[in-house]
C-alpha cells in the first residue's frame, strides 16, 4: 500500500468523474504530487457519479455548456467509454415546439448534426412509444451514454503512471487549513498533507469541505428521482444496454431510456426536495450509497402516468414492475450554472462542483489549464464560483433559487426570463419612487433595476411606438422601453444606475497596481475619467471597466452589477501583499443617478451653482459638484449616446437627489427611464459593448474593436498577446447587422433575441479560422434608427459592410446585412451629441 504523504503539490478531494478528469490534466500538464481523496472506496465512492442516468445530449442554448459538453463527448471517445444511441426530445404543446426549432437553432449556431422530426419518424426510431401524443421531436444523433466510473478508472490510472498521483480512497477530510487567507494544510484521520492548492471536487458534499476552510460553494443538495421498469420482452431482445434512442419528454419534465432490460425513467416534475449536505447518511448508514435515498413514490405518481401515455404498450404490462427505483442526489445551485474557480475567500482553494456527467472531463481540462496557466480555453465567464455577491452565497438564497430552478431543468427558460423568489434583496434609496411610477423590477446581483415605467406609458402613442406581435418576442418586454428611448434623444432622461458596483484603490502602490491590470494608461491628471480593457493572460476579455482618478493615490473602479463580485475578486487576488494598496468595495455607499439627452445640462446647470459648460467640465472627466444642497461625484460620460453625467451621490442623499433634478427637469421634460434603454436600445445603437455578450474570454480589444491608440509601457496581464494581436490582422471583427425583413410566413413583425445563429444566404455556417462560430450576441431594437440591430463577430470577407447575410430564429431565417464592421456607432457616428 502506498504511504500516506505528507506533503503534495495538490490535493483533489473528491473521485467521481470531475476529481478523477482534474487529477488527470493536472498531470498532463506537469503537475507532480497529486493527492486525490475520498472518504468512499473505489472505484465507485458514493457520489452522484455512481447512479447518475450517464447520457450526453449536446445542444445547449449556452455556448459555454456545450462546448465543455463537447469536450467531454470527445474525452469520453478517447477512453472509449462513450456509446453513441442517439436522442430525441420530443413536444406534446405547441410551446415546446417553438422550443425544439429554438433548440434546432442552437444546435445550427454551436455547429451540432440535428434535426426536427415528425411524430411519425420518432416512432421509427423508437417503436415502443405512441407518436399520437406527440407533435413533434428533434434528433441528435450524436446524443450517447458514458460509463464515468470506468472514465475515472482510466484517468487515475493515466495519471499514476506518468508518475504524478497518489490515491487514498476511504480517507475522511477533517479540516483545510488556512494562513492569511491562503491553503497551508489538509487534515484527514490518516494525517494532515501540507499543500498551497486544494480542489473541491465532491459534489454535494462540496459545501462542507468548503466551509472546513471557510469559504462558500453555494449549492444545495436535491432530489432527482429515477425508476426502472422492467422486465420489458421488447428492449431484453436487443440484447444490449441501449439500442434504441434516448427521449427527452421534456412537457412532463421526464426522460425514458433503455436500460438492459427495463425502462429507466427520470424525472424533474416533482416538487423540490433539497437536502444539507450533513444530513446526507455514511456509506455504512446508507441502504445503497450515501446519494441514493429511499424512493418517495407519491412525488412520482403523475410522472408516472405521463410516462403511461407515452409508453402505454410496454409499460401496462402485468410482468412490467418497477425493479428499482431511488431518490438520487444531484448538485443545484441559484442560477443553475456549475461553480468552477477558486473561491473568492481562500487562495489556492479551487471549486469543481455542480457539474453534470455530460460536462465532467470538459470541467475537469477546463480547473487544470486554468491552475496552470492563469485562463483555460473555454471561457468559464457563466460557472465562475466569484460572480456571486455575498448575500447570493447564503443558505437561503440558495435553497429559495434551487427550489425555483429544480423544475425549470426542462422547462422553457426564456432569455430574458427573471427569478421570482428572495427578490427585494438590495434596493436603491430611490426604490419607493420608481414603485410609485409602475416600474417593472429586474434583478442584478440582487439589485432591483427599473426596466421600464409604467407612468410613462402615454408617450407611447405620443411617440408612435410599435408593439410585439408574437407573445414570445414581446416576454419580458415593454414598448415603453422604445418610448423612454425615444423622450430621452428628444429631451433628457434620468436612469437609475445604482446596481453599478464600485470599488476604491488607494495608497503608495495604487497606480502601479492598476498599471498592471489594466491595458489603457492610468496615469493620468486628477479627474480624468479612463475606460479601459482588463484582460486574462491569454490576452481575452475578463472585464471592461471605468477608472476615476480621485487623488494621487486614490482611484474609484466602477463596474457593471452583473460581473461586481467577479471583478472585485479578481483585483484582490492581484493586490500586492506588501500592504502598498488598499481595496474597498464601497458599492452600498454610493448611489447611482445617470441624467442624459440633449437638455441634461439645463437641468443640471439649473440646480448647481458649479460651472457645467463644455468648457468648465470637458467630456471624460469627473469633479465634485453640489446638487441643491446634496454633494455629489459627477462623471461626464455616456453609455447612450447623449450628453450627460453619471451622478454619484451617499444614499442617504439619494431622495433629495431624485426629488431636485426631477423638479428641474420638468420643464425640460425629464422622464424616468429603465435598463431596458441603458442596457439595450441607446446601447445597441451606438455599437457600445457588453461583458458577457460581445466581450468575453474568447476575443481581445482587436477584434472588438476596443484596441486604444497607443500602448503604454508599463506591462499589464495580458500585454504579450494584446501586442501580437495588434501587429496582426483579426480573425474576427464585430459587426452590427441591421434586421431587414422582419415577417415571418404568418405575416408577423419578428425580433431575435440573441444567440441565433448567422448563416450565408444558402444557409452555411459562418465559422472562422479558429472554429468559432458567428452568431448574435447581442440583440435590441434601435428606434432612432426606425430598425433592429444585431451584433456578432464576423470573420474578414463576411465582415464588410454590405455584405448580406441570414439570421435563423426559431425556425425560420431571416435577411439581414452588415450595418458596421468595427466600433464606429450607427446612431451619431462622431459623438458629436454626448460631446457637445
Amino acid at each position: 500500500m502506498t504511504p500516506f504523504p505528507d506533503r503534495a503539490q495538490v490535493v483533489v478531494i473528491g473521485a467521481g468523474i470531475v476529481g478523477n478528469s482534474v487529477v488527470h490534466h493536472l498531470a498532463r500538464l506537469g503537475w507532480r504530487d497529486i493527492l486525490l481523496l475520498d472518504k468512499g472506496p473505489l472505484p465507485d465512492p458514493g457520489g452522484s457519479t455512481g447512479h447518475a442516468s450517464n447520457f450526453v445530449f449536446p445542444v445547449d442554448h449556452s455556448r459555454e455548456i456545450t462546448l465543455l459538453t463537447g469536450d467531454s463527448m470527445r474525452q469520453y471517445s478517447e477512453l472509449g467509454m462513450l456509446t453513441t444511441c442517439g436522442g430525441i426530445e420530443v413536444a406534446r404543446t405547441p410551446e415546446r415546439v417553438q422550443e425544439l426549432h429554438r433548440r434546432m437553432s442552437s444546435a445550427r449556431a454551436w455547429g451540432i448534426d440535428a434535426e426536427l422530426i415528425t411524430p411519425a419518424e420518432v416512432a421509427q426510431d423508437v417503436p415502443c412509444l405512441d407518436p399520437t401524443v406527440l407533435l413533434a421531436g428533434f434528433r441528435t444523433p450524436s446524443v450517447a451514454v458514458v460509463d464515468p466510473l470506468r472514465a475515472g478508472e482510466l484517468m487515475r490510472q493515466r495519471a499514476t503512471e506518468a508518475g504524478a498521483l497518489t490515491v487514498a480512497a476511504l480517507t475522511e477530510v477533517l479540516g483545510i487549513d488556512t494562513e492569511d487567507d491562503r491553503v497551508r494544510r489538509v487534515r484527514t484521520d490518516r494525517g494532515d498533507v501540507d499543500t498551497e492548492y486544494v480542489v473541491v471536487a465532491c459534489g454535494v458534499w462540496s459545501p462542507r469541505i468548503a466551509r472546513l476552510a471557510g469559504a462558500t460553494i453555494p449549492l444545495t443538495p436535491a432530489v432527482h428521482q429515477m425508476i426502472d421498469v422492467g422486465p420489458i420482452a421488447e428492449l431484453a431482445a436487443t440484447g444490449r444496454e441501449i439500442a434504441f434512442p434516448i427521449i427527452r419528454d421534456m412537457d412532463p419534465l421526464m426522460y425514458e431510456r433503455q436500460s438492459g432490460a427495463d425502462l429507466e425513467i427520470g424525472s424533474y416534475a416533482h416538487r423540490p426536495i433539497l437536502y444539507e449536505p450533513d444530513e446526507i447518511p455514511s456509506a455504512a448508514a446508507a441502504a445503497l450509497s450515501p446519494t441514493q435515498l429511499p424512493f418517495t413514490p407519491d412525488d412520482f405518481d403523475p410522472q408516472m402516468e405521463a410516462a403511461l401515455d407515452l409508453f402505454a404498450g410496454v409499460l401496462d404490462r402485468p410482468d412490467a414492475g418497477i425493479r428499482h427505483a431511488i431518490n438520487g442526489l444531484l448538485s443545484l445551485t441559484p442560477d443553475g450554472h456549475p461553480l468552477l474557480g477558486e473561491t473568492p475567500e481562500v487562495r489556492g482553494l479551487w471549486s469543481a462542483a455542480a457539474v453534470w456527467i455530460k460536462e465532467g472531463p470538459g470541467v475537469g481540462r477546463l480547473i487544470a489549464e486554468w491552475m496552470t496557466a492563469g485562463a483555460p480555453e473555454i471561457d468559464p465567464h457563466a460557472a465562475d464560483i466569484a460572480r456571486f455577491a455575498p448575500h447570493e452565497r447564503t443558505r437561503s438564497h440558495v435553497r429559495a433559487r434551487a427550489s425555483e430552478g429544480f423544475n425549470k431543468t426542462y422547462g422553457i427558460v426564456h432569455p430574458r426570463e427573471q427569478w421570482g423568489s428572495d427578490r427585494g434583496a438590495r434596493r436603491s434609496p430611490f426604490y419607493e419612487r420608481e414603485r410609485a411610477l409602475g416600474a417593472e423590477f429586474f434583478e442584478v446581483a440582487g439589485w432591483e433595476r427599473p426596466q421600464w415605467y409604467g407612468a410613462n406609458s402615454p408617450l407611447v402613442a405620443e411617440l408612435g411606438v410599435e408593439g410585439r406581435p408574437h407573445e414570445w418576442d414581446a416576454r419580458w418586454w415593454s414598448p415603453i422601453i422604445n418610448a423612454e428611448h425615444l423622450a430621452m434623444r428628444r429631451g433628457v432622461a434620468m436612469i437609475d444606475l445604482s446596481a453599478f458596483s464600485q470599488f476604491d484603490v488607494s495608497g503608495p502602490g495604487a497606480l502601479a497596481y492598476l498599471q498592471h491590470l489594466t491595458v489603457a494608461q492610468m496615469d493620468r491628471p486628477v479627474g480624468r475619467v479612463i475606460y479601459t480593457p482588463v484582460l486574462g493572460p491569454d490576452g481575452g476579455f475578463r472585464s471592461d471597466l471605468t477608472v476615476v482618478r480621485l487623488g494621487e493615490n486614490r482611484f474609484r473602479v466602477v463596474t457593471g452589477g452583473s460581473d461586481g463580485a467577479r471583478d472585485l475578486a479578481w483585483f484582490a487576488r492581484h493586490r500586492p501583499g506588501d500592504g502598498s494598496v488598499a481595496l474597498a468595495d464601497v458599492t452600498s455607499a454610493v448611489c447611482t443617478l445617470g441624467l442624459w439627452g440633449p437638455r441634461a445640462r439645463d437641468v443640471l446647470a439649473a440646480v448647481t451653482d458649479d460651472d457645467v459648460s463644455d468648457a468648465a467640465f470637458p467630456f471624460a472627466t469627473a469633479r465634485e459638484l453640489t446638487i441643491g444642497s446634496t454633494p455629489v461625484l459627477a462623471l461626464r460620460l455616456s453609455y447612450v449616446g447623449e450628453l450627460g453625467w453619471e451622478l454619484h451621490a451617499a444614499p442617504e442623499s439619494g431622495l433629495r437627489l431624485w426629488d431636485t433634478l426631477v423638479e428641474a427637469g420638468a420643464p425640460h421634460g425629464l422622464v424616468p427611464a429603465g435598463i431596458g434603454v441603458y442596457g439595450t436600445t441607446a446601447r445597441i445603437e451606438k455599437g457600445y459593448r457588453l461583458m458577457g455578450h460581445e466581450l468575453d474570454a474568447e476575443h481581445g480589444p482587436v477584434e472588438a474593436g476596443l484596441a486604444l491608440s497607443g500602448l503604454k509601457s508599463q506591462d499589464f496581464v495580458g500585454k504579450a498577446a494584446y501586442t501580437k494581436a495588434r501587429e496582426g490582422e483579426p480573425e474576427a471583427t464585430l459587426c452590427t447587422l441591421r434586421l431587414d425583413d422582419a415577417r415571418d410566413t404568418a405575416g408577423l413583425r419578428r425580433y431575435p433575441q440573441g444567440g441565433e445563429p448567422l448563416l450565408t444566404p444558402d444557409g452555411r455556417r459562418v465559422v472562422d479560422r479558429r472554429g468559432r462560430p458567428s452568431y448574435v450576441t447581442s440583440a435590441g431594437a434601435a428606434p432612432s434608427l426606425g430598425t433592429h440591430l444585431l451584433m456578432a463577430y464576423l470573420p474578414p470577407g463576411y465582415a464588410a459592410e454590405g455584405t448580406g447575410l441570414v439570421v435563423e430564429y426559431l425556425g425560420e431565417r431571416y435577411p439581414v446585412t452588415v450595418a458596421r464592421a468595427g466600433r464606429t456607432p450607427l446612431f451619431d457616428p462622431d459623438d458629436s451629441r454626448m460631446r457637445g
